[in-house]
C-alpha cells in the first residue's frame, strides 16, 4: 500500500474520530465513512489513489490475517452470561435459523443464476450470509432498543461468522475442483475437512494452553496488565501460524482459539483484549477503504437486475423468514422476532469471504461472479440497515413510552 494512501486513510480516520458523536446522529459509522472515502478517491479515469492487487498470494494472506484477528476478538467477546440466559434463543438462531438461511440463500441463487455451477452458488451462499454488526453499530449501542435484543444480536454476531467459516472452505474447495479435469469432489472436500481438522486442533491447543497459563499467571501476580494485552494479541497469531504450518486453515484456528481462551478471559483484566480489538479495528477500516476501489471496479461494467434483486432478498427475506420460523415458540414478541430477523447486516466478513473466493476460484469458475454479488449485497445491506437504524430506535422508544410501567 502506498505511503500516501496510508496517510490519507489515517487522516480520514482521525477526522471521523473527531466528529464521531455528531456523525453518529446520521448513522455514519467508521466503516461507512472509510468506504465512501475509498469510492471517492479511487474513482474516475485518473483517480488520486489506485491499489494494485497483483501479488495475490500476499494479498490473500493479509486478508486471512484480518479475518483471523476479527474472528478471535468476536469469539472472546461473546458474553457467557447471555449465552446461558438466552441459550434457547441462541440455539435456535445458530442451530436452526443459520442452516435454514444458508439453504434459502442457495435456493434463491439457484433460481436467479441457473447457469452457475451448484458449488459456486453454495459458496456464494456462505459469502452473503455471515453477520457483521460494525456497519450498524449505532443499533447495538442504542439504549432505546431492549438490552435483551442487543445482547442476543451480539452473541449471534460473534459466533455466526466462525460457524460459517468451515462451510465456506468446503464449498470453495468443491467449487474449485468442479472446474478441473478430474472433478474429484470427494478428494477436494476431504482435503478441506482435514484442513479444518488441523485448524481445530491447533486452535484448541493454543487457546487452552494460553488461557490456562494467563489465568494462573494473573492470579499469582506474575504478570502486568500491559503484558497481558500483548499476550492475548499473540494467541491468534500463534494459532494462525501453527495451523498454516500444519496445512490447516488459519482463520478457523484463530476462531477456535478465541472460543477456548474465552473462559479464562473472564478472570483477566477487562481490557485484556483491547489491544487486539483496536488492531482489528484499524485493519478492518483499511479493508473498508480498499473495498471502495473494489466497488468502483465491479460497478464499472454495470450490473444485471438479477444481481440487485438477489442482493436485496439476501439481506431481507432470506434471513428474516428463517429467523421468524426458528423463534416460533419462544417468549419473544412478533415485533422482537421481526427485529432480530431484519438486523442481519453484512460487512467485513462477507467482503473477506468474497475476496478469498475471487482469489481461489478462476475468473471463469465463478470468482468474479461471487465478488460482484458480494459487492452489491454489502452495499445494499449498508443502505437498508443503515437507514433503518434510527426509525427502529424511535419505534422502540414509542413502544416503551406507551407500555405500562
Amino acid at each position: 500500500m502506498p505511503l500516501l494512501a496510508v496517510t490519507i486513510i489515517a487522516g480520514i480516520l482521525f477526522t471521523w474520530c473527531v466528529l464521531s458523536h455528531r456523525l453518529a446522529r446520521w448513522s455514519i459509522t467508521a466503516p461507512i465513512a472509510m468506504m465512501v472515502a475509498g469510492i471517492a478517491l479511487t474513482s474516475g479515469s485518473d483517480p488520486p489513489l489506485v491499489f494494485d492487487f497483483g501479488d495475490m498470494e500476499g494479498f490473500e494472506r493479509a486478508v486471512e490475517v484480518v479475518l483471523a484477528l476479527l474472528l478471535f476478538v468476536d469469539a472472546t467477546e461473546v458474553p457467557a452470561g447471555v449465552i446461558r440466559r438466552e441459550r434457547k434463543v441462541v440455539a435456535r438462531l445458530l442451530g436452526g435459523a443459520l442452516p435454514l438461511t444458508l439453504v434459502a440463500a442457495f435456493l434463491t441463487a439457484l433460481a436467479f443464476f441457473p447457469d452457475q455451477p451448484g458449488w459456486v452458488l453454495a459458496a456464494l451462499a456462505t459469502v452473503v450470509v455471515p453477520l457483521d454488526l460494525a456497519p450498524t453499530a449505532a443499533v447495538v449501542r442504542d439504549k432505546r432498543i431492549p438490552a435483551r435484543l442487543r445482547e442476543i444480536l451480539n452473541v449471534e454476531g460473534g459466533l455466526n461468522d466462525g460457524i460459517v467459516s468451515p462451510v465456506f472452505l468446503l464449498c470453495v474447495a468443491a467449487a474449485a475442483e468442479s472446474h478441473t479435469e478430474s472433478d474429484d469432489y470427494a478428494e477436494a472436500v476431504l482435503d478441506a475437512v482435514v484442513s479444518a481438522g488441523w485448524a481445530i486442533a491447533a486452535g484448541s491447543l493454543v487457546g487452552y494452553v494460553a488461557g490456562w497459563l494467563l489465568r494462573r499467571s494473573w492470579a499469582r501476580g506474575w504478570t502486568q496488565p500491559a503484558a497481558t494485552r500483548l499476550a492475548v494479541l499473540s494467541v491468534p497469531i500463534a494459532a494462525y501460524t501453527l495451523s498454516s504450518a500444519l496445512d490447516g486453515n488459519g482463520f478457523v484456528a484463530s476462531f477456535v482459539a478465541g472460543v477456548c481462551i474465552a473462559p479464562a478471559m473472564r478472570h483477566l483484566p477487562k481490557d485484556a483484549v483491547e489491544m487486539t480489538d483496536d488492531l482489528v479495528t484499524l485493519m478492518t477500516l483499511a479493508l473498508w477503504f480498499l473495498f471502495g476501489q473494489i466497488v468502483n471496479d465491479e460497478f464499472w461494467d454495470g450490473f444485471h437486475l438479477s444481481v440487485i434483486v438477489y442482493a436485496v432478498l439476501a439481506v431481507t427475506l432470506v434471513r428474516m423468514v428463517p429467523v421468524m420460523l426458528a423463534l416460533i415458540g419462544t417468549d419473544l414478541s412478533p415485533t422482537d422476532r421481526l427485529f432480530l430477523g431484519w438486523m442481519g447486516p453484512r460487512g467485513v466478513t462477507s467482503v473477506v469471504f468474497g475476496l478469498l473466493a475471487a482469489i481461489q476460484l478462476p475468473a471463469a469458475g465463478g470468482g468474479d461472479f461471487i465478488s460482484r454479488v458480494m459487492v452489491v449485497t454489502v452495499m445494499v445491506s449498508i443502505v437498508l440497515h443503515g437507514l433503518s437504524a434510527e426509525p427502529i430506535g424511535r419505534l422502540y422508544a414509542r413502544r416503551r413510552g406507551s407500555s405500562p410501567t
